[in-house]
């Protein structure tokens, strides 16, 4: 027993001096300045983004200006949410950009956006167009409104898009169906203005007039200029893009309650995943997307630049200014659910 016991110890300490050796031939630590690039983090970040127009030249830019490479996977806004809750932990993405405030707003109550603390965001981005707890951060704006054929609808006909349940309108309105994330928040926002009962009855009116359903604004206007329907709610940027093909597109835009509310703006936007692998990588390209990024980021696709300081496409200045509905963005989220009942209810498919 002594003797298995001694040819233990005797072994443990051969294993302890051959340990010390090896550490004692070990490459000393380098000095910070030397230690290869890899040392300093990753230098790319990944981003699951439903917004796919024009992406790719202003991630390349992004990477351009601060060496950082921009990996993305497109998807719908609620596909990427559960794809982002299915991953948990073990997700690879480190941005998630909505093209709808109610999204954003739901990607944050699921606990799937961090917040930032981030000064540059805080001066770029106005109030109303963030999170209350930087979850998120709007940096696009678009404008969904009334859109029309001019030789077969004056100006002076349009007002509001309550108005659109006028029976004046039944079989000549064209809009997007109720499964559209677009369609949901302009609702919400009906709902967060009237009140429920009262826009469920404009809902039911609009319905009433037989609407033709396409899921695409593109399609929609151009609908529009082949003349199947004489007026439609898309957001503005749809007719910037097919202006900027053909300058003589023979559809006009008339900015949407101008006399009440103002029209229904939502925004394009980007928070921080709750599990970033990169997460100092990710708040970059969000500031960057805020700042220098931000004319290129809104221009491409003819929105409205969410920081202030940023110029205007020069088409979609030519629309004309216009006054917003100042409704937080976050209703839109929250009446989401409501303004999905509500639509089931009257039958809008």
């Amino acid at each position: 027993m002594l003797r298995r016991k001694s040819v233990l110890l005797a072994l443990f300490a051969a294993l302890a001096a051959a340990a010390m050796a090896l550490v004692g031939c070990a490459p000393a630590e380098q000095p910070a300045a030397e230690q290869p690039e890899e040392a300093a983090g990753p230098r790319y970040v990944n981003v699951y983004t439903s917004r796919h127009y024009g992406v790719e030249p202003v991630f390349d830019r992004f990477t351009e200006e601060t060496g950082i490479e921009v990996r993305f996977t497109t998807g719908a806004d609620a596909l990427l949410r559960e794809r982002l809750k299915a991953e948990g932990e073990n997700t690879l993405a480190d941005v998630f950009i909505a093209v709808d405030a109610g999204n954003l707003w739901l990607a944050a109550e699921d606990g799937l956006l961090a917040p930032v603390d981030s000064q540059v965001l805080q001066d770029n981005i106005p109030a109303e167009l963030r999170d209350a707890e930087n979850r998120w951060f709007g940096l696009t704006q678009r404008v969904r409104t009334i859109l029309y054929h001019p030789d077969r609808v004056s100006a002076d006909e349009l007002s509001t898009y309550e108005a659109l349940a006028d029976p004046q309108w039944r079989g000549r309105l064209v809009m997007r169906p109720s499964t559209h994330s677009y369609t949901q928040s302009l609702v919400s926002s009906l709902i967060a203005e009237h009140g429920e009962a009262r826009a469920e009855e404009i809902v039911r009116g609009w319905v009433a007039n037989e609407p033709i359903l396409i899921d695409s604004d593109n399609e929609i206007l151009k609908s529009l200029a082949a003349g199947r329907g004489d007026v439609a709610i898309t957001n503005h940027y749809y007719l910037g893009r097919l202006l900027e093909e053909d300058s003589a597109f023979p559809v006009q835009l008339f900015w949407a309650n101008q006399a009440d509310r103002g029209a229904h703006v939502n925004v394009s936007g980007a928070g921080v995943t709750a599990n970033a692998p990169n997460r100092e990588n990710a708040i970059a390209l969000i500031e960057w997307l805020s700042g220098d990024g931000q004319e290129m980021f809104a221009g491409t696709n003819h929105e409205f630049p969410a920081n202030p300081a940023a110029p205007v496409h020069p088409i979609i200045a030519e629309f004309g200014e216009y006054s917003a509905d100042p409704l937080a963005k976050e209703e839109l989220g929250r009446l989401q659910s409501q303004a999905v009942e509500l639509m089931n209810r009257v039958g809008y498919q």
